[in-house]
């Protein structure tokens, strides 16, 4: 049975796969118009199944990292791995936010000082670090989440397969130029996302922390499972996905509350640069060609 981790994944899954996809889109669209010899294409599709590599190599090394911990230490690792997934979360949010609109600009940037210099490395390396990057984010983020609620492993697997078709529709919607979903519009939505995730992991940190005599343990200031329990499908999954708890104490409530103060004041300092289109959308590519 699908359980409360499968939306979590899916997010996650979703949200990486559009961005790496958007970056091997902007480096491609850019080769199909100056490399008319297309050996730079060579090393850009090179290069990305190099960064899968790296990042799957990067997840099978914590994978067997992780299993090795003795069980007594598990649920300190589960805390520190819950926590650091969400200080990831907020800081990539926070990078999309401050750094972003500018991708294309600087990725073309880079292509053209390659191409003057006449050596394709320089475009091997970018995509194979790019591409590494938001795998190694992906892997942190899930293991981070599945640390502290274990499921059985079919559901991790239906929820990466789920994410990525889901990323290849979403990138193709965005890249046809769809009036339903803008890029603004996605990246604000998963946005969102993303941050109540991290502060639904900061949560689960701090009650395995609790769990284990590192921070205190208090009594719950009410109850408000007769109206949403926070078990079975519904209540699991949004708890899983908000960081709602129905028996809330005050350090969960302090904590949380915390979270969302420190978030708006680096949303407000991550102040957007210039508007630069992340990727062209082929009806512009056209107009600009013509």
């Amino acid at each position: 049975m699908i359980g409360s981790q499968f939306g979590n994944v899916v997010i996650v899954v979703w949200r990486e796969g559009v961005e790496a996809l958007l970056i091997v889109g902007i480096l491609n669209a850019w080769l199909r118009n100056n490399d008319i010899a297309g050996r730079g294409r060579r090393y850009l599709w090179a290069g990305a199944v190099t960064g899968l590599l790296i990042a799957a190599g990067f997840g099978t090394t914590i994978a067997l990292f992780s299993s090795s911990i003795p069980a007594g230490s598990r649920q300190i690792y589960a805390a520190i791995a819950a926590l650091l997934a969400a200080g990831l979360m907020v800081h990539m949010v926070l990078w999309m936010r401050g750094q972003a609109r500018m991708l294309r600009v600087e990725l073309e940037s880079a292509l053209r000082e390659e191409t003057v210099a006449e050596s394709w490395w320089g475009m091997f390396t970018l995509a194979a670090l790019a591409i590494a990057r938001e795998g190694a984010e992906t892997i942190l983020f899930l293991l981070g989440t599945l640390a502290v609620h274990p499921v059985a492993p079919a559901e991790p697997v239906l929820g990466a397969v789920a994410g990525l078709a889901l990323a290849v529709a979403t990138y193709a919607a965005l890249q046809y130029g769809s009036v339903v979903i803008t890029w603004r519009a996605f990246f604000r939505v998963t946005e969102v996302a993303m941050l109540l995730m991290a502060a639904a992991l900061l949560i689960s940190g701090v009650d395995a922390l609790s769990r284990v005599g590192m921070l205190p343990e208090a009594g719950p200031l009410w109850d408000s499972s007769a109206l949403l329990p926070d078990t079975g499908a519904v209540g699991a999954l949004v708890a899983g996905l908000t960081g709602y708890r129905a028996h809330p104490t005050v350090l969960q409530l302090g904590v949380y509350f915390s979270y969302w103060l420190v978030v708006w004041l680096l949303l407000r300092k991550a102040v957007p640069r210039e508007a630069v289109p992340l990727a062209t959308s082929r009806a512009e590519t056209q107009r600009s060609d013509a």
